[in-house]
């Protein structure tokens, strides 16, 4: 029942979003429009960036749900774009009330565990530092995290596909080809 209430919140704020900005909407706004109790939505969610943030971290996680591994992470990428995308209004109002300092948070979140277990899978039989595969990892999240922020910024017009597409060519084997050269049996000089 729990999830059940929490998803009631979420739609209630979505909805309430198309019509005003998210520093107009009050808790009772979406009690409201949800039909629950003040009572119920703070037995579940702090304050209204609470719900904000576990509805973005619901999204990430359906987006991601089976694609965190080398073969699915451009899906995963792909299905990060498309939640974005599915959620516009929403995303755009978080961004503009919130700020993108948050909006970037939430990106380099769910960025950082898809590329994460990719470099993980990748690096299974390559002896390379923990502290190498997580300045790997940064990396490219803070690329991905770039690349999604321009195209909200720029309001979304190119496909989630044709956008994962393009940072698929760039990406192919870099992974690889970075955790090689970082190979803990190597030497520094040879890099």
């Amino acid at each position: 029942m729990s999830q059940i209430t929490k998803r009631a919140l979420e739609d209630s704020l979505k909805s309430l979003l198309l019509k005003k900005p998210l520093d107009k909407i009050t808790i009772s706004d979406i009690t409201n429009e949800c039909g629950i109790s003040r009572m119920t939505f703070y037995y579940h969610f702090k304050d209204i960036y609470d719900l904000v943030e576990w509805a973005c971290a619901e999204d990430a996680r359906k987006a991601l749900e089976g694609r965190k591994d080398y073969k699915g992470w451009q899906q995963g990428l792909c299905g990060i774009f498309q939640a974005i995308l599915d959620n516009k209004p929403f995303i755009l109002n978080v961004y503009k009330s919130i700020g993108q300092e948050q909006v970037e948070v939430y990106l380099y979140r769910i960025t950082y565990e898809l590329i994460k277990d990719v470099v993980e899978e990748r690096a299974q039989d390559i002896p390379v530092r923990e502290e190498d595969k997580s300045f790997i990892t940064r990396f490219y999240m803070y690329a991905f995290v770039g690349v999604m922020l321009d195209w909200i910024k720029e309001g979304m017009k190119e496909s989630p596909e044709e956008l994962s597409e393009k940072v698929g060519t760039i990406m192919f084997g870099n992974i690889d080809s970075s955790l090689q050269k970082f190979r803990s049996d190597r030497t520094y000089q040879n890099r």
